[in-house]
């Protein structure tokens, strides 16, 4: 089973450039949506639109709330998430191709806001 946000969840993600080292992905969703579980490798998300959501895995959960125009560094992780504001979600993700040190964990949810 793959857990590729392209491949998961296709009506949200879709890839705008590619290349060997990075794999720029667009994301929108709508107010209510909730996408099945998916992983992300090292990247940096730029918000497009300001956004509510409930980030969750197997054991953790965790809302975030971020303006838009950020850009942030979000640790390699796996997790669904939940559109619980009222505005749609616009966001570029700029993935990093190069393997981490660390793998995949709840400990990391969401970006880092600092």
């Amino acid at each position: 089973m793959t857990l590729d946000p392209v491949s998961t969840n296709p009506e949200n993600y879709r890839v705008v450039f590619e290349n060997e080292r990075v794999r720029v992905l667009e994301y929108r969703d709508e107010p209510g949506f909730s996408s099945v579980p998916h992983a992300h490798p090292d990247s940096v998300m730029v918000t497009l639109s300001a956004f509510s959501r409930r980030l969750s895995t197997d054991d953790a959960s965790v809302e975030v709330e971020i303006p838009a125009g950020k850009a942030m560094w979000l640790g390699a992780q796996r997790h669904s998430g939940h559109n619980i504001g009222t505005s749609d979600t616009h966001v570029i993700f700029v993935e990093l191709k190069e393997s981490a040190a660390t793998e995949p964990t709840a400990a990391r949810l969401g970006p880092a806001l600092a």
